[in-house]
């Protein structure tokens, strides 16, 4: 029997991750201060590379991205090219990178104890959190017209702590569902 690089699983799985990115897009809390809402976006972004792995991860965050690029309204209710390439821009092209390393890092930690939970936790707060600031606070400081400086105290600085929190949520998320997510990067489909 001939097997896909897709199968049906993973589009699925894709699928609903895509979604739930969407969701967790949708439920902002405007902070007053900065003009970055906070948003549960890098957790769904952690919980998609870490239980989907890097290529399905990927894929799921990706396809909301290019739906937005494309108009439709899915990230904070707003899309188009222009919101896509706007202010958050950088922020936003840097979401599915950032599944992509965290699935593919997460798929190396084995076990489930401590060693494996503090692992995977600085896998989710780097490239689920610091990788996406070192793309989004420059396009912002450029796109806004403003100092790299200014631009950290805005939209960096107050999210390091709630992404820690998302971070230390989602590795324990990760770590106590996966074994019943199906192995997406199975090649047979039965």
């Amino acid at each position: 029997m001939q097997t896909s690089n897709w199968n049906v699983r993973g589009l699925v799985f894709t699928a609903l991750f895509a979604a739930l990115f969407i969701v967790f897009s949708i439920l902002k809390i405007s902070l007053g201060f900065t003009p970055v809402p906070f948003t549960l976006q890098s957790f769904a972004i952690m919980l998609a590379g870490g239980l989907l792995g890097a290529r399905y991860g990927f894929y799921s965050i990706l396809i909301v991205v290019v739906l937005t690029a494309l108009g439709l309204p899915l990230l904070h209710g707003e899309g188009g090219i222009s919101y896509v390439l706007g202010k958050t821009g950088g922020f936003i092209l840097m979401f599915s990178i950032s599944a992509l390393f965290i699935g593919f890092f997460a798929q190396r930690i084995r076990g489930k104890g401590i060693i494996a939970y503090i692992q995977l936790l600085i896998v989710m707060y780097v490239f689920g959190s610091l990788l996406v600031y070192t793309s989004g606070v420059p396009w912002f400081a450029h796109t806004a017209n403003m100092t790299y400086s200014k631009a950290l105290t805005l939209v960096c600085y107050p999210f390091l702590l709630p992404d820690l929190f998302k971070a230390i949520l989602a590795s324990g998320i990760v770590l106590t569902v996966r074994e019943y997510v199906p192995n997406l990067a199975s090649k047979s489909t039965k």
